[in-house]
């Protein structure tokens, strides 16, 4: 059983909106059936579109994948950006951050599905190939940080890029090696441990 495609609205149709469209079917293709049994037609068919206009708008099958997952990344890093506006004490800001992301990929079910599948499709997108989602990253960790500074929640380092480098690169290892001695199975393990470990890396 398939789900429906995923259907256009009334307005006038763009590149970025059936770009959107295809990256949409994609991520419900995947999730479905994985990538080595994904075709760009089932992609298309699942878009309600042609072949022709997937290659045209998006690329390959990789490409699409790769697609896919830096639309993932930017939605959660969007999330983040909100987050200084819901804290007014820098230690349930990191904590909410570090709740935030090891969540949001603990819990996606097409990442939790290929790192079990399909590992070859998903690590180099985690590690060889993550110099642009890391970068992205960090810069959006060091903006919130500012945002914090500007809030009177910190009082701003002179190295502030490196602080979200290494709070990036803590965060990343935990993504890609979930199990270690330390219990950071629930929302309270990540908090308490982002409190202890992480804060001070911002403040001292």
């Amino acid at each position: 059983m398939t789900a429906a495609p995923v259907t256009s609205t009334n307005a006038p149709e763009t590149d970025d909106s059936a770009a959107a469209r295809i990256l949409d079917a994609a991520l419900v293709q995947f999730g479905q059936v994985g990538v080595k049994k994904t075709t760009v037609e089932d992609i298309a068919r699942q878009a309600g579109v042609d072949r022709a206009t997937v290659y045209r708008r998006v690329g390959s099958r990789d490409d699409v994948v790769t697609a896919v997952f830096a639309r993932e990344v930017a939605r959660v890093l969007t999330d983040l950006k909100a987050l200084p506006d819901k804290h007014d004490n820098l230690d349930d800001l990191v904590a909410d951050i570090l709740v935030t992301v090891v969540g949001s990929w603990r819990d996606h079910p097409l990442v939790q599905r290929l790192l079990v599948l399909e590992p070859d499709r998903v690590m180099p997108h985690l590690t060889t190939e993550s110099g642009p989602t890391v970068a992205m990253s960090i810069l959006t960790t060091e903006a919130i940080l500012r945002d914090a500074v500007t809030a009177g929640l910190l009082a701003e380092p002179p190295d502030m890029l490196a602080r979200a480098e290494v709070l990036c690169r803590v965060v990343h290892s935990m993504i890609l090696a979930p199990s270690g001695l330390l219990e950071l199975r629930t929302d309270e393990d990540l908090s308490a441990f982002a409190r202890t470990y992480l804060v001070p890396i911002i403040t001292r």
